[in-house]
């Protein structure tokens, strides 16, 4: 394939953004036009998962084309110079081999935080204070230190909301698409390009622009689902520390109602963001493919639950939108078409789906699969289930392994033993555990053959064993790192 019939390809990235987060999915308040424009012209996956719910191991693994037990790194942790990422292939490194221009905006989450990872060039924040191209571009524009964005007096874990103090221009999607729009003007035109956008939001703070936040502060927002196999919500202690020291929470209903009022107003703000650029690309999506996804998603109070690193629906079902080049010819706002796909598709798939796209060879190092035989509604020899893990992230019995298919979700937490089964066709929001019926033992029996050859000793090949060490990194990938030392 020469260059020029190659397609441009734009990654687009969200942080801790639900899977059920699109008004395309039928959400009751939520509106995403543009968002919904690539769906609707393309495919929506709708069992599209993290394999590993937290930002930075998932970013590892979206890069990588890799599952987590692949790449190494089982849970939240920043590497430092015990355990730099030293990865043999990443997926802009193998674009930019074969002739891309590859540029990164935004936030890439990977140390050393300024490696180049096979990109020309990038501009990085990876949060909204610190080292940030997104400060120094506002800094340029006048804004004094004080009214950076980070000085909302709200942490990045916390549940807190209410309107950003800076311009809906001046906000983090809006400087992500503004360099976007930068690059496309000035991008080298005899080579395709490869452009990843990666946006802080709905990432906390919760703090989106003034109009989108009001907008939702005045609906009905709905309250969060709590399944029958949740335990009493019992003590005070619970929920109180706004900075998300606590995973569990329990809210009152105005604090709840504007939280999610925040989250649902920075994915109104990302989506006109989105916009701005479709209509700047305008007749180069003929020859553009698009990918939308997240690293992870937000359990936004459901099953007294907070954040991230969870098994759960809101934490591990993500967004995938694919837009092929030449798609439909639709207008954002038009009535939601497209194929939905039920197959179990995960972040290790991003990479050789989009080197398949640019007829680039997929490296033997990655476990994913291109996803766009699925897209094509062809024929295809897929997985039978998608393997998701995290070890302990607040406590190291919260540690688990997944499998989820079109139809079921099993779940095991590693140090406990707890199982939890749901029949998500029937069941989506996960309410009712079905671990007490017969299905539960194919389920079991898949996992233990899945963790069969595990060094950590999850299994016998037959049967589970809890309380074997479900650490940071897979033992002989780097230090052994307790739960309790992650994130310092």
């Amino acid at each position: 394939m020469m260059a020029i019939d190659r397609p441009n390809i734009i990654l687009i990235t969200t942080d801790q953004q639900r899977g059920d987060a699109l008004s395309l999915c039928g959400h009751p308040v939520l509106r995403t036009p543009n968002l919904d424009f690539l769906g609707a012209s393309g495919t929506r996956f709708r069992r599209a998962y993290s394999e590993v719910p937290s930002c930075i191991p998932a970013r590892h693994v979206l890069m990588s084309g890799q599952s987590p037990e692949a790449v190494g790194m089982l849970g939240f942790y920043y590497r430092d110079e015990r355990c730099p990422w030293d990865p043999s292939a990443t997926l802009a490194g193998c674009l930019h081999d074969a002739g891309y221009e590859t540029r990164m905006i935004g936030k890439l989450h990977l140390q050393p935080s300024r490696r180049r990872y096979g990109f020309d060039a990038m501009e990085l924040a990876d949060g909204l204070g610190g080292d940030s191209d997104y400060v120094d571009w506002l800094r340029a524009r006048g804004v004094r230190r004080d009214h950076e964005p980070g000085a909302l007096g709200m942490g990045s874990c916390s549940w807190l909301a209410r309107p950003h103090h800076l311009p809906e221009e001046q906000t983090y999607p809006a400087w992500v698409v503004d360099r976007a729009l930068d690059f496309l003007r000035k991008r080298d035109p005899t080579s395709p390009f490869f452009l990843n956008l990666s946006i802080f939001s709905p990432h906390p703070p919760l703090a989106p622009s003034r109009r989108h936040f009001e907008h939702y502060d005045r609906l009905e927002l709905g309250i969060p689902d709590i399944g029958d196999w949740v335990e009493p919500f019992v003590g005070l202690v619970h929920g109180l520390n706004p900075e998300g020291g606590e995973q569990r929470v329990d809210l009152d209903e105005k604090t709840m109602h504007r939280c999610r009022a925040g989250y649902f107003g920075l994915i109104q703000e990302l989506d006109t963001q989105v916009g701005r650029l479709i209509t700047a690309i305008g007749g180069q999506l003929e020859n553009t493919l698009i990918l939308f996804t997240a690293d992870h998603g937000e359990m936004l109070g459901d099953h007294h639950l907070f954040g991230k690193c969870e098994p759960f629906e809101g934490s591990a079902n993500v967004p995938f939108l694919l837009r092929p080049p030449g798609s439909a010819r639709k207008l954002p706002g038009d009535g939601p078409t497209g194929r939905v796909c039920d197959q179990p598709v995960g972040l290790q798939d991003v990479m050789p789906t989009l080197l398949d796209a640019a007829d680039v060879d997929i490296p033997d190092t990655c476990t994913g699969h291109s996803v766009l035989p699925l897209a094509r509604g062809q024929s295809c020899d897929w997985r039978e289930a998608l393997h998701g893990e995290h070890c302990g992230y607040r406590s190291y019995e919260e540690g688990f392994h997944y499998l989820v298919n079109e139809r079921w979700k099993y779940i095991w937490r590693s140090q406990t033993g707890q199982e939890l089964l749901f029949d998500l066709q029937h069941d989506p929001r996960e309410l009712r555990d079905l671990s007490h019926t017969p299905d539960v033992e194919t389920w079991r029996r898949r996992l233990a053959e899945t963790l069969a050859e595990r060094p950590e000793g999850f299994s016998d090949g037959d049967s589970l064993i809890a309380g074997q060490p479900h650490r940071v990194f897979v033992p002989g990938r780097g230090p052994d790192i307790e739960w309790g030392d992650v994130g310092r």
